[in-house]
């Protein structure tokens, strides 16, 4: 568990303050809090809930992950889930975000995870102009934090993708290989059930919610849906790509099983041949004339031999061997 919160006037950071603080600075009109908190305890979001007076049906949201993607109101405060991922060494860590959003506040609550919203706040103060929409700005810096990671997982996806499909084309795909196959397909499917929420939730802020997403705001929030776009139309075509990729993978395993099965169907032709010739010899036969011919048993192996080469040589020459 970790907390941190900071006070915030005009874009400015104010001193250190303490959390029994909180109540006079949320009665300065030009004042608002950025809370972030990873994990929290019930104590914990008791006390929060205290301080800023949230409804009692989005703390009990907050208080738990496996939530669904949604913004709702309530009063004069907002709540938000969003689902989170961040790709760190080549592995794709997921998380959820639930968030209290005021005029006067902004409450971050991490609920597993690798997020650093601590960068966040350091990009708002490092663009003091847009930070004097206060907790609008805050939010959609947020946001694109969030959006920012989808889209290098998209490209991780991809270039996974890119491998798989060179091994399917190069060499015969093994099982663990074909099971990265599926997982690929399931975390393409996670990260668009990520991503596609941000941009409803965008677009009502914007429509619905102007004290948030005041006008100066409006073309940010939109960069982020058409950034939220990109990712769709990326994890849209990762999902044919995936599929194609299945498809030629079994239309290969096919191709391959057809070429045994017809090197088999040739080796079992040219056996066929002596299996034929010498199973007579064991019928008992009484007047078999190479039985008293000097050359019958090596003109039959001769002739035998020659049989075998030219059925050989026809089916080598047809690509069945």
């Amino acid at each position: 568990m970790s907390l941190s919160f900071t006070a915030y006037q005009k874009a400015r950071r104010l001193p250190d303050i303490s959390f029994n603080q909180i109540p006079s600075i949320l009665s300065d009109p030009g004042a608002f809090i950025w809370l972030t908190i990873k994990d929290p305890t019930p104590a914990q979001l008791k006390k929060i809930q205290q301080q800023f007076k949230l409804h009692d049906l989005a703390v009990e949201d907050a208080s738990s992950a496996h939530q669904r993607p949604k913004l709702e109101a309530y009063d004069e405060t907002l709540f938000m889930a969003l689902h989170t991922a961040r790709l760190r060494n080549e592995v794709i860590t997921t998380g959820e975000l639930h968030s209290f959003i005021n005029q006067k506040f902004l409450i971050l609550i991490q609920h597993g995870g690798t997020s650093r919203y601590d960068r966040v706040q350091a990009r708002c103060e490092n663009s003091p102009k847009l930070f004097e929409n206060g907790v609008g700005f805050a939010l959609y810096a947020t946001l694109d934090y969030l959006v920012d990671h989808f889209i290098v997982i998209a490209g991780h996806l991809q270039s996974k993708l890119d491998e798989l499909e060179r091994v399917i084309f190069e060499t015969q795909l093994d099982a663990p290989s074909i099971e990265g196959l599926y997982d690929l397909k399931r975390e393409v499917a996670k990260l668009h059930n990520m991503a596609a929420p941000v941009a409803a939730i965008c677009s009502e802020l914007e429509r619905l919610h102007p004290t948030i997403a005041t006008t100066e705001l409006h073309p940010y929030f939109r960069d982020i849906e058409d950034h939220v776009e990109r990712i769709n139309r990326a994890t849209v075509m990762l999902r044919e790509a995936l599929s194609d990729a299945m498809q030629v993978n079994l239309a290969l395993v096919t191709v391959r099983q057809n070429e045994v099965v017809k090197r088999l169907a040739g080796w079992g032709a040219i056996l066929g041949i002596p299996t034929m010739v010498f199973s007579m010899y064991g019928m008992n036969f009484k007047h078999m004339p190479e039985y008293d011919w000097t050359l019958g048993y090596p003109l039959t192996l001769i002739l035998t031999a020659y049989g075998c080469w030219v059925l050989y040589k026809r089916l080598k020459d047809s690509s069945w061997l």
